[in-house]
């Protein structure tokens, strides 16, 4: 009748075992296995696990953009410390000068004054320059001491960042496993369907699985158990034999079915492969023939022929099934494994079975990409796609990437060559100095419609793998066909992420991108970048040089810098500009010797020279007239004056 003890025997959280009986000794071991057997647990909702992955990942991104400002801050430093190093040199030549001219004059002041008493050393008369001078070495020391708190001060936030970094990992890693599911856990349910559909179809088959502890995660196994299905039912009704076909063929009575998994790195790959009669490849040509996907004189490849089952609508089924016969299946597995970012391979032999071969990523959240440089767009393509990267010499470009032109040859196959700017619609320049172009090989999933399944990207630059968070495109975005996502970089910078099979599949970018080569081939659409007028900045001050760039950039001049005379020189022996900025005061050669170099170079000798100095003096101003310069500008000059002198020069040259 004791209320408590009834509900000791009625708690389903209790064990009996673990009650402690008086004359019974209450040990360590015995609380330890008592907390051992009682394993506590929390139920949380998977949208609120969705949330804090992604929070984990944006924590990523913020993490990324400090490590660059903290690498940028460190470049700084180590820029201030030449610069202190420099200005220590000057400061230590400048003395050597100071300590000569007191010499000099104290020889003159022995010489006049023979009686003097003590000699200007003798005595440490000062001048005012070293006093000077040594106030400049102490503020020096400061400013090294300063340098040194700072470099400091960078390394520990570096050390900080990096533990910062490794504490995130195992944020995201352990939110991530909470994600990850055991594949075993849908195999009863696809024992279900094979048993069912062989059943309905008077078929024997035999499911079996390998890699079944592999994870993956929930959201990805949950849309993929779909597309298994359809392959596992396309399998026995296209694939597996009656028995007594199967017997008469030297075959077992029952089919075989097996579903592989495998992981490698990031990926996951999942194999569905049967011992079936393979692919009817005449009655596919017959019916792609009938519905007008292939014309009845082409004379296709197995390869070809093997992608019109994916095309939608398309079966090869003699009459119409719960299973087979109207037309979605295979289309809408290539569709959802495309999706999720995987890519789709198809295997076939006569009498010997079908082999579909599917790779995905792991997770959905993090993903891994190619980061690609298109002109002055950077563009990521997803890893799983990606057979290998080489190069291409830049004056074999046009022999491969010709309408017609000859397939690049590399590991046993024959790729297609395209720039990525002509599927994303970029006007794309080589740039003349490089003497090879990065080629990325890529193998397009099944069922694309294309003739072109493995495809050799031309792309300007190369910037490597990374690990993106992608983040889903709005409304507006996210209905631009050939995008399958975003994401951010340590920059800030948005990069899309680009879904290359349905760009390759898309007839209307490929007829864009014929019109775009015939356009460029005629004059007019090619003068549009060549009626930019080419200017010259020369200044040896970094900060004029960024200044001017952007200020001419701006108002539609194309622009190169030059640091010093010297590199101006060397530059002018290839570069023909339209004007030239020039400073007088510059290392190794000066802005006279620059502005002779160019009034005695008879293929430059009309270029306009724009003379921007410090020097007000008429001597200056003399001897820049005296060398053909047509303009002289005080610094600092005002925006619009520099604009206004370097129309004026422009017109007037022409």
């Amino acid at each position: 009748n004791d209320p408590f003890a009834a509900y000791l025997a009625t708690a389903a959280d209790w064990d009996p075992a673990l009650f402690w009986r008086p004359g019974e000794s209450l040990t360590g071991a015995s609380l330890a296995g008592a907390g051992a057997m009682r394993r506590e647990s929390a139920r949380v909702p998977v949208e609120r696990l969705d949330s804090m992955l992604n929070e984990a990942g944006e924590i990523s991104i913020f993490r990324s953009r400090l490590e660059q400002h903290n690498s940028l801050l460190q470049q700084s430093l180590q820029e201030m410390e030449q610069t202190i190093t420099r200005v220590r040199d000057q400061l230590r030549m400048l003395d050597i000068e100071t300590e000569a001219q007191i010499a000099a004059r104290g020889l003159l002041r022995t010489e006049t004054e023979p009686d003097s008493e003590f000699d200007p050393l003798e005595m440490d008369r000062y001048s005012r320059m070293q006093e000077l001078s040594r106030a400049l070495a102490e503020s020096i020391a400061d400013l090294s001491s300063l340098h040194q708190s700072m470099e400091s001060a960078s390394g520990e936030a570096e050390t900080l960042l990096l533990q910062q970094a490794r504490v995130n990992t195992d944020v995201q890693t352990g939110l991530m496993s909470t994600l990850m599911v055991p594949f075993l856990r849908q195999i009863p349910r696809l024992q279900r369907v094979v048993r069912q559909t062989a059943s309905e179809n008077g078929k024997q088959a035999e499911l079996q699985f390998g890699g079944i502890e592999a994870e993956l995660d929930r959201n990805l196994l949950d849309r993929m158990t779909a597309p298994l299905e359809h392959l596992l039912r396309n399998a026995i009704v296209h694939g597996i034999e009656p028995p007594e076909v199967r017997v008469a063929a030297g075959k077992p009575a029952s089919g075989t079915i097996r579903v592989d998994l495998h992981r490698e790195g990031t990926q996951l790959q999942i194999e569905v492969r049967d011992d079936g009669r393979g692919l009817d490849l005449p009655r596919i040509r017959d019916i792609a023939v009938r519905r007008g996907l292939a014309p009845a004189e082409a004379e296709l490849s197995d390869d070809e022929i093997v992608r019109f089952i994916f095309a939608p609508g398309f079966s090869t089924a003699e009459k119409l099934t719960q299973d087979a016969g109207r037309g979605i299946g295979m289309d809408a597995v290539a569709a959802e494994v495309k999706q999720l970012g995987g890519a789709l391979e198809l295997r076939s032999e006569a009498g010997r079975g079908t082999r579909f071969l599917i790779r995905l990523p792991l997770t959905l959240a993090v993903s891994q990409a190619l980061l690609v440089c298109v002109g002055e767009e950077i563009y990521a393509l997803p890893l799983p796609a990606i057979e290998g990267i080489t190069r291409m010499a830049q004056d074999e470009v046009a022999a491969y990437t010709a309408e017609g032109g000859r397939p690049l040859a590399y590991g046993g196959h024959e790729y297609r060559a395209r720039h990525l700017g002509d599927f994303v619609g970029l006007l794309h320049k080589a740039d003349p100095e490089a003497r090879h172009l990065p080629v990325i090989l890529m193998r397009l999933p099944e069922g694309l419609g294309t003739h072109d399944r493995r495809v050799a990207v031309l792309v300007d630059r190369l910037i490597g793998n990374r690990e993106l968070v992608s983040k889903t495109l709005g409304p507006h975005a996210g209905s631009v066909r050939g995008l399958a996502g975003a994401t951010i970089l340590a920059d800030g910078q948005v990069v899309l992420i680009l879904d290359l099979a349905t760009l390759a599949q898309d007839r209307a970018l490929r007829d864009f991108s014929e019109q775009r080569a015939r356009a460029l081939s005629s004059a007019a659409a090619s003068a549009h970048e060549d009626r930019r007028e080419l200017i010259m900045v020369v200044d040896d001050s970094i900060t004029m040089r960024r200044v001017a760039e952007r200020l001419l950039t701006r108002n539609g001049y194309r622009v190169v810098t030059s640091k010093d005379g010297l590199d101006a020189m060397a530059m002018l022996q290839t570069e023909d500009p339209a004007a030239i900025l020039l400073d007088i005061e510059m290392p190794r050669a000066d802005g006279f010797e620059v502005a002779a170099f160019v009034r005695n170079t008879a293929r430059i000798a009309g270029v306009p020279i724009v003379m921007i100095t410090s020097r007000s003096g008429e001597k200056h101003r003399a001897r820049a007239r005296s060398l053909g310069v047509n303009r002289y500008l005080i610094k600092p000059y005002q925006e619009d004056q520099l604009l206004g002198e370097l129309r004026e020069v422009l017109v007037d040259a022409r």
